[in-house]
């Protein structure tokens, strides 16, 4: 197996990003793509940073507020972040997320 191009999905290790936000990263050139799990409750507060943000919510609900305006997303929603947009979350209930942001984020590396 050529390990440049496959990889084990269990190989990751897991990163908590914020209090209960508990991530995997996958990094290339151009984006970060991070696969997180958040327990209900958990929040993250406003902020804002260059990279545009796709989120996708997997499993459960998660209230999404971007540029002041709020949103539950379920499973089936995404969001498209644009670059330097203030933005907060909080999960409704247990979540799945996968976020994408480009370029790639270098703090989360």
């Amino acid at each position: 197996m050529d390990n440049n191009i496959f990889r084990h999905f269990a190989e990751i290790t897991t990163k908590e990003i914020a209090p209960g936000f508990f991530s995997k990263l996958i990094h290339t050139d151009s984006n970060t793509i991070n696969f997180i799990e958040v327990a209900a409750g958990c929040a993250l507060g406003t902020h804002s940073h260059v990279h545009e943000q796709m989120s996708f919510v997997i499993e459960g609900k998660f209230q999404l507020t971007v540029n002041g305006t709020a949103q539950i997303l379920d499973s089936g929603m995404f969001a498209v972040i644009p670059s330097d947009a203030p933005h907060s979350g909080l999960a409704i209930t247990d979540c799945k997320l996968i976020d994408i942001f480009t370029p790639a984020r270098d703090d989360y590396k």
